[in-house]
């Protein structure tokens, strides 16, 4: 069975996203970026999907191809984008009405059952990156097996919750890095 690892920059308050959807307050770290590159290689079987919500997405979409095209991009950036440019995206949405990015599928339909289904297919490891709600929809259903969290050293005092009316979740520490940027990865299993 596939595993499906969850990333999310989060406040040390718990927020994925300012009130209105900003991510402003991240902190850009090249250290991180490499770091979790490397992290794929001795516990995750090299990844090749990845599941998007809409807003993620057009997030994505927007930036990562750009920087995949771009010789003035940090080297680690330019693999992270070409990696993502290969891999294959699901984005869950029931607005959007199409896909451009190379290697996108649309799933207009239930979170769970894809996801479940996708779990059972034989592959590599599923990334989720961003994506509030379907973080909050797949945690309840136990379908995510890691957690990824960067944490970045600002208090928000208000935004959108990660795990908001999420069910308890008792996870094992794996591994905790820090970076001169006063971010933090914390890294768990279910």
């Amino acid at each position: 069975m596939r595993k499906i690892i969850m990333f999310n920059r989060i406040s040390v308050d718990g927020f994925f996203a300012g009130p209105n959807g900003e991510i402003d307050w991240f902190i850009a770290d090249h250290e991180l970026d490499k770091a979790l590159h490397e992290m794929g290689e001795p516990g995750m079987d090299s990844p090749d999907t990845v599941l998007l919500g809409r807003v993620t997405y057009q997030l994505f979409e927007s930036f990562w191809p750009k920087v995949a095209a771009d010789p003035e991009s940090p080297e680690e950036a330019r693999v992270i984008a070409n990696e993502l440019n290969q891999m294959t995206k699901v984005v869950f949405s029931k607005t959007l009405k199409e896909v451009s990015w190379q290697n996108t599928r649309l799933v207009k339909g239930n979170v769970i059952g894809e996801v479940s289904r996708l779990k059972r297919e034989k592959g590599s490891d599923i990334l989720l990156f961003g994506s509030g709600t379907i973080v909050q929809q797949l945690a309840d259903e136990g379908l995510i097996d890691e957690y990824l969290l960067a944490v970045t050293p600002v208090v928000l005092g208000t935004g959108k919750p990660l795990f908001k009316d999420v069910k308890k979740l008792n996870l094992k520490l794996l591994e905790t890095k820090k970076f001169k940027s006063g971010n933090v990865l914390l890294h768990y299993e279910t």
